[in-house]
């Protein structure tokens, strides 16, 4: 006897989809705790008093200063800006860096899988 297609169960598409959220949510926090960690061990090394910071440092500030949320919830005080530093061109490298992180955050966060 074979099966009608009444008597087959049917399939449930929120079980895949839940993993697929879950493994989403999982991989941004893990990749949240490994910038976390990162930032806290480079803010000493990027944030010098003597230094005066440029385009470069401020592209490197601003990417990592969304970072600094899981760095500031761990409890350490992680500097987020150069106070001292060479002006504009300081500033639109952080605000580049921003966007960067954001994009390359958000993109993985909105990312959907080819099919």
């Amino acid at each position: 006897m074979t099966a009608s297609a009444s008597d087959k169960a049917p399939t449930s598409t929120w079980l895949p989809k839940m993993k697929h959220i879950a493994l989403k949510i999982a991989t941004l926090v893990l990749f949240g705790l490994a910038l976390g960690f990162g930032y806290g061990w480079a803010a000493s090394r990027l944030y010098a008093p003597e230094q005066s910071p440029g385009f470069g440092l401020g592209l490197l500030h601003g990417a990592l200063m969304p970072a600094a949320l899981p760095t500031l919830l761990m409890g350490k005080d992680v500097p987020i800006y150069a106070q001292k530093n060479t002006g504009r061109v300081y500033k639109v490298g952080y605000i580049a860096g921003i966007n960067l992180c954001g994009t390359l955050f958000f993109g993985l966060a909105f990312a959907r899988p080819r099919t």
